[in-house]
């Protein structure tokens, strides 16, 4: 991985942080906690440099045109607006063109795209955006349901709230069975 994280910035923000908060950052618990959260920063955030044209680019001329969906996708963001984690699971779909991808393509573009300050709806478009264009389908859909910490630990502090973002391009926005039957299918009727 491309060392993404100017690390004697971050760690030095840190210590800095670690004092603003009324610690000693030269106690033993926290002597290497900058360097470990700038090291964390780089994998937490390592979906910045993704070319995601080439990520999608390897795929397969199977002439098929029927729905296509990978559902349950695990995945892990940070919150932009505090910093926080949140995390859940994608569902994925797509009618595509006669041209498919690999699975696991479609899983590491999910995780590529999660890999950065990130808000859901946007990580929700971008993922629904960068398939129909980077595999020119009759239709994607995307469904994300998340946990975000941001709204657990502070400030209304409800555990257990869910949220629940779609994108619908092409045939998923414009025909209603279309749409109907991917929800279905990943269990997101309610979207």
């Amino acid at each position: 991985m491309s060392e993404l994280v100017d690390r004697v910035r971050a760690e030095a923000a840190v210590r800095e942080l670690l004092l603003a908060l009324g610690e000693d950052p030269d106690r033993e618990g926290l002597r290497e906690t900058p360097r470990r959260v700038a090291a964390s920063f780089e994998e937490t955030f390592g979906g910045r440099d993704v070319d995601f044209s080439k990520l999608l680019a390897v795929g397969f001329e199977e002439g098929h045109d029927e729905m296509v969906i990978l559902r349950d996708i695990p995945f892990f963001s940070t919150c932009e607006h505090h910093l926080m984690p949140f995390h859940g699971i994608a569902h994925v779909g797509y009618v595509p063109n006669g041209r498919v991808v690999g699975l696991s393509k479609l899983a590491r573009l999910v995780d590529a795209v999660a890999r950065r300050p990130q808000l859901q709806e946007r990580l929700t478009a971008q993922i629904a955006d960068i398939i129909e264009s980077s595999l020119h389908t009759q239709g994607v859909g995307v469904a994300v349901e998340a946990e975000h910490l941001c709204m657990q630990m502070r400030g209304i502090k409800k555990p257990g709230a869910r949220m629940l973002t779609s994108a619908m391009r092409g045939s998923f926005r414009d025909q209603e069975e279309t749409r109907a039957e991917f929800l279905s299918l990943v269990g997101t009727q309610r979207l």
